[in-house]
């Protein structure tokens, strides 16, 4: 028997896992690829050292922080309850040409400090759900319970204990002070309730989730469910033609097959090819919504990934998005498109605010992603020029392809 395996038999003898490897299944990643490369630790392969050791660092940090709460905003949302999440729009400005500086006025691409400070949620927000992230890694890549205990903490206080708990809408996110409390675009600060599935689907899979918090948690993220389905914000943000609107899919769609909700997920997927890639992506592969933005290869990188992610669930659920074609835009043109200027001498011909080369790094993480969600080597070949090693992605989205 192998090292790898047997580590997985006596660590389910000790009660660290629920189910065998084989039967279980992320939502969000690739479990069976997970677990070759965590056997790939255990036997001390040098290609993902740097990034399991990175996130072992950050979890260890995420041990010292926390928890995060709703509560610990200084200002309230309209609604005067403290429990709603509140965010501000990040490329809006008081206008210097009034004298209280209302209404804001929009500076694509440019973050006001002013949206990300002790006022508002998303810092914190985005806080948690990194912490999750690394603490879920970590305890899913070395089985050490400390980092398991650290995740329930902070699953506990941000959803679901009565005095600190955000309540499962974003009714008061991206305000706009001197235009609206809230707009559907602030669905998109909420892309990482992802991390929060993974985490307990992995606390799940060792038999480390109470079953009273393990109710609790998919109560709230259904309540959350309804809201994104139903809600005026989120019926505008289903309505959007860029990246907004792939992302809203990302996040639907995710919570959708988390909740066993299948038939309703293959509905979703079966419409994007007509109502996002086909709308979104021209005969050349060209985004335009994407590339009109200030940052036109941020965007598009964006956008691209989460329609990447849609196909990688439709390759799970039987809809095609990847091989399918048309004259009009497509999944494979939008890549070739974009392939010509991961070589650092390419000259990109659009607006790109902000530093070339992390956005070049960042379209090249995007190709190898691609390549091991959807078995394309030759994109899996570009991780040769990956320059961050101890990226954490490097460790979920290997490239093992049958």
């Amino acid at each position: 028997m192998r090292r790898g395996k047997t580590f997985y038999f006596l660590s389910c003898i000790l009660g660290l896992c629920l189910m065998s490897e084989s039967k279980a299944q992320l939502t969000y990643l690739d479990h069976e690829k997970l677990v070759l490369v965590k056997e790939s630790i255990r036997d001390n392969s040098k290609e993902y050292l740097p990034a399991y050791q990175n996130v072992l660092k950050q979890a260890d940090r995420a041990l010292m922080e926390g928890p995060f709460s709703v509560m610990q905003k200084k200002q309230v949302a309209a609604s005067a309850d403290k429990h709603d999440y509140l965010s501000l729009a990040p490329y809006w400005w008081p206008d210097p040409e009034k004298e209280d500086g209302l209404p804001w006025i929009r500076k694509d691409g440019i973050v006001n400090p002013m949206t990300k400070g002790e006022n508002v949620d998303d810092p914190v927000k985005d806080r948690m759900f990194n912490n999750v992230r690394a603490l879920s890694l970590a305890y899913f890549f070395s089985g050490k319970r400390r980092y398991a205990k650290k995740i329930k903490q902070l699953l506990k206080v941000w959803f679901l204990d009565k005095g600190t708990r955000m309540n499962p809408n974003l009714n008061y996110a991206q305000g706009i002070p001197g235009k609206n409390t809230g707009r559907g675009f602030g669905i998109i600060e909420f892309s990482g309730v992802v991390h929060i599935i993974t985490a307990i689907e992995i606390l799940e899979m060792h038999n480390n989730m109470p079953k009273q918090m393990d109710i609790a948690l998919k109560a709230w993220l259904k309540d959350y469910l309804s809201w994104l389905q139903t809600s005026e914000f989120g019926v505008f943000e289903k309505s959007r033609s860029n990246n907004h609107g792939s992302l809203y899919d990302v996040q639907l769609v995710s919570l959708l097959l988390f909740l066993e909700k299948t038939d309703e997920a293959k509905i979703v997927l079966k419409s994007v090819f007509e109502q996002r890639i086909a709308l979104q992506i021209e005969p050349d592969g060209s985004q335009p919504h994407e590339l009109k933005r200030t940052k036109g290869l941020t965007y598009s990188i964006l956008n691209l990934s989460a329609l990447t992610k849609l196909a990688f669930y439709g390759k799970r659920l039987g809809v095609e998005l990847w091989e399918r074609t048309s004259k009009e835009g497509d999944l494979q043109k939008a890549y070739d498109f974009l392939y010509p200027y991961l070589d650092d001498t390419s000259i990109w011909p659009y607006e790109q605010l902000g530093d070339m080369k992390k956005a070049r790094e960042r379209l090249r993480r995007m190709f190898v992603n691609s390549g091991s969600m959807l078995g394309i080597s030759n994109y899996c070949d570009i991780r040769s020029q990956l320059i961050q090693v101890t990226d954490i992605q490097q460790l979920l989205y290997p490239c093992i392809i049958p």
